[in-house]
């Protein structure tokens, strides 16, 4: 190999580090380009698609012990006011886990939901098993196996994430979800096995609202979170 090749193979392998080591941190971290066959997979399940998680949830009336001290107007500026739901979420959570760093938590998940969408669109299924719950995976992959049948590609390419925000925040029992929404522009476009067009458009930069669902448990050593749900504005 030529030294551009070496130099372009160990940057690519610093970034993927780079990335397994912010989801890694106990901080967690168009529509998503699916075509319409993956629309379609996902429709029909509840609460827009986010899978429950059992357990207890937080009454946000009722202070979580210890946080009455931290749950300052401070606490969690820049991303909720104090008294709402979801900084009663974030304080249970960060009662349970005091490393939790939600601002951590959405850097990972913007990088995240970039490779969560390019590995679909690619069909790459070892990357979309590390960061994907097993419902989710087993969704995924009905539309990757069914553009597969029908020779299907697709392309996509993100011109910009223009907003990631903490929606959502609950904690039952020991398993923590976030709800992030994402605001994004890209795309995105389907082709037959002979290069016609099936879905989207090369040439049209769609503007994309995601509601996606993150889930880890406070209890576990491992301190990866995963993609438990996802919806669409």
């Amino acid at each position: 190999m030529d030294i551009y090749t070496i130099i372009f193979l160990a940057l690519a392998v610093f970034i993927f580090f780079r990335l397994r080591a912010v989801l890694g941190q106990r901080t967690g971290s168009e529509r998503t380009p699916f075509d319409r066959a993956a629309r379609n997979a996902l429709q029909g399940a509840p609460d827009n698609h986010v899978i429950p998680v059992p357990g207890k949830p937080l009454d946000p009336a009722v202070p979580v012990p210890g946080t009455e001290i931290i749950g300052s107007a401070d606490r969690w500026r820049g991303l909720t006011e104090l008294g709402t739901p979801l900084a009663g979420g974030l304080d249970a959570i960060v009662a349970q886990d005091a490393a939790f760093d939600p601002r951590h938590f959405l850097s990972g998940a913007r990088s995240a939901y970039e490779m969560i969408v390019l590995a679909f669109a690619n069909g790459d299924r070892r990357a979309l098993r590390d960061l994907l719950s097993s419902e989710v995976y087993d969704s995924f992959e009905s539309v990757i196996k069914d553009r597969e049948k029908h020779e299907q590609t697709t392309e996509t390419r993100f011109v910009s994430i223009d907003t990631a925000e903490l929606v959502g925040a609950d904690l039952r029992d020991r398993t923590a979800q976030l709800t992030v929404r994402f605001v994004s522009q890209m795309i995105s476009v389907t082709r037959d096995k002979l290069g016609a067009i099936v879905d989207g458009n090369p040439d049209k930069v769609a503007d994309i609202t995601d509601i996606w669902t993150f889930a880890r448990d406070i209890g576990s050593r491992d301190p990866n979170w995963k993609l438990v749900g996802t919806g669409s504005h």
